[in-house]
């Protein structure tokens, strides 16, 4: 009796065991929307993010869907039309799994931006606080726009709730609005129509439901509105780095569901994410530690066989190794499995495969590191970044003799853009908006913009000289004339190129040092029409050196 209630308990504990497992499974793989512990919707092929991310100049705020695996939508959140700088705050996510349901408060003003203002925009005078709510109904969501208060006169039909449609996944393909036409446009076109606030490009289309990709099964994207009609409008007419967007006006004398929308999704039938195989671009050492990284469905528990493919020298592929990658855990919406072929040892050209993602194709051998790999660095991207200079390749040219007025002291008690602040006193014996000289030298561009910032400066030069004491690589491929302020990229000038970028930088810090008697913070374009331009740098200055003050 006591072997037989022994066996049936070991039976009755791994049929437990195998239902709590299949449960697991069950809810991973629901075909509906769940809020999951990293307090965002979750399904296969479709997840929602409720203000997870908080940048939304690089369209990374409010509500973000990701559809398939691809994010196709972002920025979901209220705006006001006439100030596309500035955002509301919002206050932390209120989870309400009964009703499937993600809410949080969200307002004007926004108190961080009232205590930094950015110059270039004067902050609105607006006091709006409210709800957003998010509910998950089966593959749809449901957003819907509370507010405290009804809206105030002068903010109706300029404060509306708006979503940003990536516009790479839509160019040149079809939409609906209602039952009106339309194809999504590689370029900002008009016509324009005037507004109290400047001529702005005319919407696409208007109505209560879009539908867009309407002719793709797996990519459809349906956003409905059961309030004010929504408005189709190209953003990159106003913004050079806007998307397509969709917003509908706040309605006003009301405070509940002043908007309300309904999003639904196509999702690809048994959606996986395919994985996603990282090796080294340079490739490895014969002897080194090889390991790759490979990026999987979340849902993942066994994840496939690897093979490793060598290329061969006459064609087609070998398999050396097969086997099960080692998981490795979560990170984010992903699992992660390592491979390591640290064994392998013969030199040839290399991929790996799972599944049917195959890698990029990489080198194993000892002179993975004689070219392409930190030599591009000195060949192009520090001598096209080279700021006070003309930079020439062959007949291309890729910027002109830039930036020759800088620079002007900055006005105290200043907060600028990008984060630059100047105190109650210049620190030196110029005054605001005088021209300091022997800044017009040296330097680099930052990568996205054209400041110079010190720190930038000191620490590329601070690597270039530990590379050159480690290293002296009399790499030349590129001449540095900085007399005429002229650079050659694949004209050898007999002087090692890192020697001369050495140099380059040490001049914009030994320059201020020399002018200001300390190191400058900061070199950078007193108006926001100037920072937003990323042309080529010549062009954003006359070149010319006087007094002025920080419009003109």
């Amino acid at each position: 009796m006591k072997n037989i209630s022994h066996r049936f308990f070991q039976y009755y504990s791994i049929l437990f065991l195998l239902l709590f497992a299949c449960t697991e499974t069950e809810k991973k793989s629901t075909d509906h929307l769940v809020i999951n512990d990293k307090e965002y919707f979750e399904m296969p092929g479709f997840n929602v993010m409720v203000y997870h991310d908080y940048y939304p100049t690089g369209r990374q705020s409010g509500i973000t869907l990701i559809q398939n695996g691809e994010r196709v939508a972002a920025n979901g959140d209220i705006r006001l039309t006439n100030q596309p700088r500035f955002n509301p705050t919002n206050g932390p996510r209120q989870l309400d799994t009964e009703k499937n349901e993600i809410s949080l408060a969200v307002g004007f003003p926004d108190s961080v931006r009232q205590q930094y203002n950015d110059p270039r925009y004067t902050y609105p005078d607006i006091s709006l606080m409210g709800t957003v709510r998010v509910t998950g109904e089966g593959k749809s969501i449901r957003i819907s726009v509370d507010l405290d208060q009804p809206l105030e006169e002068q903010w109706i039909g300029k404060a509306v709730f708006n979503l940003e449609l990536f516009p790479g996944h839509f160019f040149d393909r079809a939409y609906y609005m209602d039952k009106k036409t339309g194809i999504f446009p590689r370029q900002a076109n008009g016509p324009l129509i005037n507004t109290e606030d400047g001529p702005v490009l005319k919407p696409m289309a208007i109505g209560k439901k879009l539908v867009a990709l309407p002719d793709s099964e797996n990519e459809m994207l349906t956003i409905e509105s059961f309030g004010d009609d929504l408005e189709l409008v190209d953003d990159r007419g106003k913004n050079k780095a806007g998307w397509f967007s969709v917003h509908s006006k706040l309605q006003s004398g009301v405070t509940k569901n002043v908007v309300e929308w309904l999003i639904t999704p196509a999702i690809k039938s048994n959606y996986k994410y395919d994985p996603v195989i990282q090796v080294s671009q340079v490739g490895y050492r014969l002897n080194q530690n090889k390991v790759a990284i490979i990026e999987m469905d979340n849902r993942t528990i066994n994840p496939s066989e690897v093979e490793l493919l060598r290329i061969s020298e006459n064609g087609g592929f070998e398999t050396l190794k097969k086997g099960t990658p080692e998981m490795w855990g979560e990170f984010l919406r992903y699992k992660y499995a390592k491979f390591d072929f640290s064994e392998i040892q013969q030199p040839g050209m290399y991929k790996l495969k799972i599944e049917n993602t195959v890698s990029q194709p990489f080198m194993i051998d000892d002179d993975v590191y004689k070219r392409n790999v930190w030599q591009p660095t000195l060949e192009y991207y520090l001598p096209v970044q080279m700021c006070h200079m003309r930079i020439n390749e062959l007949v291309k040219v890729w910027h002109g003799l830039c930036h020759e007025d800088d620079a002007l002291m900055a006005p105290i008690n200043h907060i600028h853009f990008d984060g630059y602040k100047q105190g109650p006193s210049t620190l030196c014996a110029y005054k605001p908006f005088d021209a300091v000289p022997g800044l017009n030298v040296g330097g680099w561009h930052d990568a996205g913009d054209y400041d110079l910032r010190v720190e930038s400066q000191a620490n590329t030069m601070r690597t270039l000289a530990w590379m050159w004491e480690l290293f002296e690589t009399d790499y030349d491929l590129t001449t540095i004339d900085q007399q005429e302020k002229l650079v050659e990229i694949h004209v050898p000038d007999g002087k090692p190129d890192m020697l001369q970028q050495i140099e380059h930088g040490a001049l914009t810090i030994v320059g201020g040092y020399k002018s200001l008697g300390r190191l400058y913070r900061g070199i950078i374009c007193p108006t926001g029409r100037q920072y937003s331009l990323l042309g080529d740098g010549s062009t954003m200055t006359d070149n010319l050196i006087y007094k002025a003050s920080l419009d003109s």
